[in-house]
């Protein structure tokens, strides 16, 4: 019973409080609506406040722009007025300029009128006389012109001759003097040292017994240099010494830059020898790369073609006769730069070209053709300017002068191989390459004579006609250029040149 009490109590109390919590919350919302309601209407006062501001402020700045338009339009208006007077004004003025253009124009067409109204009466008067004169003398007007002539050339025709034969000689005698004055001046200018440059290097060695090692069992070692590097090691009896031999300075100086690495190494063995010429080769590649650099630093040229730049390079590595090619080409470029400089020619197209005359050097063992001929495609593949390009190509007179430039870059690149001491070809060497390559003509049955002209640049053959027909003579040449390929050594190209001639003679009695 006393929990039936207690559960009807808890749950009207439960009742109570749920009634009194709700009433409490009611009185809660109540107040706080009016509170959201009196902040909502505050906001309300405010905005309306805050938009009468913005009116009056909007009204105030659109009276201040109207203003301002007004008064930047009076003053545009103003400044057209002025310009509109300026330009009636101009106006006005090329009117008149032109009114007065007019009057000149009618009065110099009537004086040229008049002029030409004097010149018909004067052709009418000279016409007039010469048919007087005509008359009187008996001869026509250039029959008359011939006799002056003639009666000119008979009294002073002595006077004439001696006076061309003077002029001619004081012309060549001058132009003699200028031309030596010009290249005694452009010699002084620029000077250089001469390094001969020869078809064999030397290795110096610590001692002898390391011959033995260079060489190798059953000779693999000094084989597999040989065979990488493509030159002729010779290991012979000269003490402390080795000698490389090849006519391409880059495979000999890449040989000798191994062998003196294997050298101080002191392994030296087919693996390490190709180690060391694989190592060779880039530091010449290096070496290469800085040549072609510096001598267009020298120069200033500053428009070619890394890759020209690299061939120029190579040709550090390059001799003629004994001469540095680079070092040459670098004298040239000077020289012809000083030359045109004196003449009134271009120095820039004589001073690129004199540079570049030689370029075809660095690929003459790689690429068919004469130096000239490769030199011109390399230029020509890299967009080399025409006038360059015409410039160099007739350094050797292959080709025909296009320029004065080309005589410029010609008469440099003789002086440069001229100066004593630049070029060196023992008399020994000379006739025996000549020799040698005679003999290769000489060979062939059916020959009459042969000689190598050129410095043995050329070779010209006279064959029998009657042992020999034209097909077999065009088949002869071919065969003799393919032995002197073979057979024999040479820097550049050897042109053959074979001749057949038929002669019938006869006697009239």
């Amino acid at each position: 019973m006393e929990q039936l009490i207690l559960l009807l109590t808890g749950t009207f109390s439960l009742v109570v409080g749920a009634a009194l919590g709700y009433l409490a919350r009611q009185s809660i919302a109540k107040r706080d609506y009016r509170a959201l309601e009196t902040k909502v209407q505050k906001r309300i006062d405010h905005a309306k406040k805050r938009s009468k501001e913005i009116i009056v402020e909007a009204k105030e700045k659109y009276s201040q722009t109207i203003e301002a338009a007004r008064k930047e339009t009076e003053e545009k208006n103003e400044e057209l007025f002025k310009r509109e007077k300026f330009l009636l004004k101009r106006e006005n003025t090329l009117d008149q300029k032109f009114s007065d253009y007019e009057k000149k124009e009618k009065n110099f067409n009537q004086k040229v009128k008049r002029l030409k109204e004097i010149k018909e009466e004067i052709d009418g008067m000279r016409e007039k006389a010469e048919e007087e004169l005509t008359k009187v003398s008996g001869m026509s007007r250039d029959e008359a012109r011939e006799e002056l002539y003639k009666i000119i050339e008979r009294e002073y025709e002595g006077d004439v001759l001696e006076r061309i034969s003077k002029l001619e000689r004081e012309g060549e005698e001058r132009y003699l003097s200028r031309a030596k004055e010009i290249l005694s001046s452009v010699i002084q200018k620029y000077s250089s040292s001469q390094v001969q440059d020869l078809t064999t290097t030397n290795v110096s060695l610590p001692d002898d017994d390391i011959k033995g090692r260079i060489i190798g069992k059953e000779g693999r070692n000094i084989k597999t240099l040989e065979k990488l590097t493509g030159v002729e090691v010779v290991v012979d009896d000269t003490p402390g010494t080795v000698i490389i031999s090849s006519f391409d300075p880059i495979r000999r100086h890449i040989a000798k830059t191994a062998l003196e690495k294997l050298i101080f190494d002191g392994r030296i063995q087919p693996a390490r020898i190709e180690e060391m010429v694989e190592k060779a080769e880039e530091d010449i590649s290096d070496q290469i790369k800085k040549a072609g650099e510096g001598a267009i630093y020298e120069t200033g040229i500053i428009d070619l073609d890394p890759k020209i730049v690299s061939l120029l390079g190579r040709l550090h590595f390059r001799s003629s006769y004994g001469q540095n090619v680079l070092s040459h080409s670098l004298e040239v470029s000077f020289l012809a730069e000083a030359i045109a400089a004196e003449i009134g020619a271009d120095t820039s197209v004589c001073k690129k070209s004199g540079l570049l005359h030689d370029i075809g050097k660095a690929l003459d063992h790689q690429v068919e053709g004469s130096h000239v001929d490769i030199g011109m495609r390399v230029l020509q593949k890299f967009d080399v300017e025409e006038s360059v390009i015409n410039a160099m190509k007739a350094h050797h007179e292959e080709y025909p002068y296009e320029s004065v430039e080309s005589v410029v870059v010609q008469t440099a690149d003789a002086i440069s191989g001229g100066r004593p001491g630049a070029r060196k070809d023992t008399l020994e060497n000379y006739l025996k390459r000549l020799g040698e390559l005679e003999g290769v003509a000489n060979s062939f049955p059916g020959v009459e004579k042969s000689y190598a002209i050129q410095a043995g640049r050329e070779i010209r053959i006279f064959v029998k006609p009657e042992e020999v027909s034209d097909l077999e003579a065009k088949r002869m040449a071919r065969e003799v250029a393919n032995r002197i390929q073979e057979e024999l050594k040479y820097p550049g190209e050897i042109k053959v040149t074979l001749i057949r001639e038929s002669r019938v003679t006869d006697y009239a009695k």
